[in-house]
């Protein structure tokens, strides 16, 4: 196992991609924080690592409020005693065109996935630095690159942003031995692309090399490795997982 003895925490890891990250940590011999806003699936979660053999912890958290994600890391500390990896999934989408999305949808999507990723990495480096080692990865999309595809003009801003704040901290932490990485879905099969239509999922399809909707457990592949010894010398990235529709 690759990451045997380390502490993660994943934020928004009660369903999706977030749930195979999580158990994809727990795989590879992570101890794992699984935090949500839905606590009664964090917790089924939590139960599912503890039945590999890992050690789980399940938190309510809503990360759009800092007194949350202070409660959340003070927590994490408390019973694993260190962190070592970080995965900013949490994220939400609203969609609409630009004349119907509200204002409140606008501020609520940058809540969660700007926001929240800020206050988690903020927390996240200051038990890092200590620790001189760490990685911080950032569950962005190909709508951070490209701009929304699927009429929500919110959530690819908040993702480009993650882009940039990703590059950001990188640069600034990489002095302490830590790590800050991004990994950029597209067209996976969750709750968001559950919503889309038959004819929207086929167009979708259509623009992909390889044909075909990606797993959450491909993204978390991709988490996995970044977090990884092998991935020491890699900081800064926006990694693609989107069957070949972006290539840059």
């Amino acid at each position: 196992m690759k990451l045997t003895g380390k502490a993660a925490l994943v934020t928004g890891a009660a369903r999706g991609i977030g749930k195979a990250i999580a158990l994809a940590l727990a795989r590879e011999g992570c101890d794992v924080v699984v935090s949500d806003i839905d606590e009664p699936l964090a917790k089924a979660v939590a139960r599912e690592i503890e039945d590999m053999g890992q050690k789980a912890l399940a938190v309510r958290t809503d990360v759009s409020k800092l007194e949350d994600v202070k409660a959340l890391f003070k927590k994490t500390i408390e019973v694993f005693g260190r962190l070592d990896i970080l995965v900013n999934n949490a994220g939400i989408i609203r969609r609409g065109s630009l004349e119907d999305h509200s204002d409140a949808d606008w501020e609520l999507v940058m809540a969660v996935n700007l926001r929240g990723t800020y206050y988690c990495s903020r927390e996240a480096a200051r038990i890092m630095k200590r620790q001189r080692s760490g990685r911080i990865i950032n569950i962005s999309s190909v709508a951070g690159k490209v701009g929304d595809i699927t009429s929500a003009p919110s959530y690819g801003p908040s993702k480009g942003a993650v882009n940039a704040l990703t590059k950001s901290l990188a640069r600034e932490l990489a002095p302490f031995g830590v790590t800050v990485n991004a990994v950029a879905p597209h067209a996976i099969e969750t709750e968001m692309s559950a919503e889309w239509s038959e004819e929207r999922r086929r167009a979708v399809i259509s623009q992909i090399p390889l044909g075909r909707m990606g797993k959450p457990e491909e993204v978390a592949a991709a988490v996995v490795f970044l977090a990884s010894e092998e991935a020491a010398f890699i900081t800064g990235e926006i990694l693609d997982v989107n069957g070949g529709y972006l290539m840059d």
